[in-house]
């Protein structure tokens, strides 16, 4: 029997039953500061959880030498409103991983479309619509827009932007094109770093006819020509090839990007380097540091 033929297991990222976890025995990642307590967002988490409890667990890794304490993984926020509310334990997910890379630097954890199947979740639960429009601090009318967020959105799409801050218009203006320009409109956005409504519009405008859904017409924009369209759609094109070379490299070069990074911050942790660069190399110290700083506070 060759390799091939033998069985894979697949490793679960998680197991398969929720814990109850005292909060004893978890420790974030992060603290959460009074800043990051009177934001909108943590408002909101802290009015859904008094008002319909806690929806989504929070996720926790087992410590390596002792696997009855945990690593926070996601769910700071959650954590301090239940800390706040005098709770001591919560039904946690177990993450097999504790690749905290994953949690804290690549997922928003209440990004748009996350928010939108927590609604979706409560309102499975059976809670009335006005009582969870209240406990978001919306009215009805934008609850419903966020129940519908994705009605007319491909499933492609929806997985690039799952983890960004989305406009409930700009996601409106996505519904106008077909599958496979909101696909494209959705990976220019992802390269883009640009979520905004005037951004989406700009794509909707550059939008050639036969991709846009049956009567769905981009508004014509002041000062604007059909020649300008024309070469926002070529540009737009140009982006999308150029966006697809670059995904082709980009695990190696951010591979080599961390590995200079932490070069770097241990070459900066030497007195006697940094001694040494201010005396002969004192333009690369400011840099050094910048890069050191930059590490640091992304870890």
């Amino acid at each position: 029997m060759t390799t091939n033929d033998k069985e894979q297991t697949v490793a679960a990222a998680f197991e398969q039953e929720l814990l109850t976890v005292s909060f004893d025995c978890i420790a974030p990642l992060y603290l959460v500061t009074p800043q990051m307590k009177s934001s909108i967002k943590f408002k909101q988490i802290e009015a859904s959880i008094h008002e319909i409890g806690l929806v989504e667990p929070m996720v926790v890794a087992r410590d390596l030498q002792n696997p009855n304490q945990y690593t926070l993984l996601d769910g700071h926020l959650r954590f301090e409103v239940l800390k706040d509310q005098e709770q001591t334990q919560a039904r946690c997910l177990v993450s097999t991983d504790d690749e905290a890379f994953t949690y804290n630097k690549r997922i928003n954890r209440l990004a748009t479309i996350q928010e939108h199947k927590m609604i979706l979740r409560a309102l499975s639960l059976g809670v009335p619509e006005p009582r969870l429009a209240s406990a978001l601090n919306i009215n009805i009318r934008t609850l419903k827009q966020k129940r519908q967020l994705l009605d007319g959105i491909c499933d492609e799409a929806a997985e690039l932007l799952k983890d960004k801050q989305v406009a409930l218009t700009s996601f409106q203006i996505l519904k106008k094109m077909k599958p496979m320009r909101q696909i494209e409109a959705a990976q220019l956005m992802v390269a883009m770093n640009k979520f905004t409504i005037n951004y989406a519009r700009s794509l909707l405008a550059a939008t050639p006819e036969n991709l846009l859904v049956s009567a769905a017409t981009p508004k014509k924009i002041k000062g604007i020509s059909r020649e300008q369209l024309d070469l926002m759609e070529r540009e737009s094109a140009n982006l999308e090839r150029e966006v697809r070379l670059v995904e082709d490299s980009y695990g190696a070069d951010h591979l080599d990007l961390v590995l200079a990074r932490g070069y770097i911050s241990k070459l900066m942790s030497s007195e006697r380097v940094t001694r040494y660069l201010s005396l002969h190399h004192e333009e690369f110290l400011p840099a050094f540091e910048k890069i050191t700083e930059t590490e640091a506070f992304a870890s």
